[in-house]
């Protein structure tokens, strides 16, 4: 999951996303570093909390490149 890498991506520190998304600062910690899996309805918290798409939590944050464009 992305959470880590999005939420510095914003100047988020644990507290303000925990308190962004309606969470405990202790589960989002465990939840960040792997130790808990989270449930549905906390991804969607956390997502709402980052202000993204639940998807995006688990992307790998790289784009592929774009083969569509020919010799710009």
């Amino acid at each position: 999951m992305q959470i880590r890498r999005l939420r510095e991506e914003r100047g988020y520190s644990l507290e303000q996303l925990a308190e962004r998304s309606g969470l405990s600062f202790r589960g989002l910690i465990y939840i960040e570093h792997g130790r808990r899996n989270p449930s549905v309805l906390t991804i969607l918290s956390i997502a709402s909390g980052l202000n993204v798409a639940p998807a995006q939590l688990f992307e790998d944050g790289f784009e592929a490149p774009d083969e569509t464009k020919s010799g710009e």
